[in-house]
């Protein structure tokens, strides 16, 4: 803890820095251009462990409970929405690829700026902000994954 300021202070601190940098990094992310967002980038590319999404389906069951999280689009007017299929024509598809990859790249920022939390946090608090932003966002970065592969399967079969 860097910062020492009373316990009642920290909760609400947590809390509202929280919903900035989700609120914050969403909206950066739905506003980003396409040009900036690679598909093929090191971060987006599939990984042989990934067996072609059969991994996420095996060990996480996706398919159980993708549906239940939410779609985070709908919080600003320019986000695409990707909790239902709208379109089955290659373009649309491969909008849905570059939309999950923004997605994914939108969750991946959030849980890089957890260590922030370090500052004014007792160091076993700052681990528990690590772990809510791992716990937050790693089931989305699963779902974006699984579901990138899966519409770079039917873009490449059509």
């Amino acid at each position: 803890m860097l910062i020492v300021i009373p316990d009642i202070w920290i909760v609400i601190i947590n809390f509202l820095l929280w919903f900035i940098i989700h609120i914050s990094i969403a909206y950066f992310g739905t506003i980003l251009p396409i040009k900036y967002i690679n598909i093929d980038s090191w971060l987006f590319k599939q990984r042989k462990w990934e067996k072609n999404g059969k991994f996420y389906e095996s060990y996480f069951r996706i398919k159980k409970w993708k549906e239940l999280l939410p779609d985070g689009s709908t919080l600003f007017k320019k986000g695409f929405k990707k909790k239902r299929i709208v379109s089955s024509n290659t373009e649309y598809f491969n909008i849905f690829i570059i939309e999950v990859c923004r997605a994914e790249f939108v969750h991946w920022l959030v849980i890089l700026f957890s260590p922030l939390f370090f500052i004014w946090n007792y160091p076993f608090s700052g681990f528990i902000m690590i772990l809510y932003a791992m716990i937050a966002n790693i089931p989305c970065i699963i779902a974006q994954r699984y579901n990138r592969i899966r519409f770079k399967r039917i873009v490449s079969n059509s």
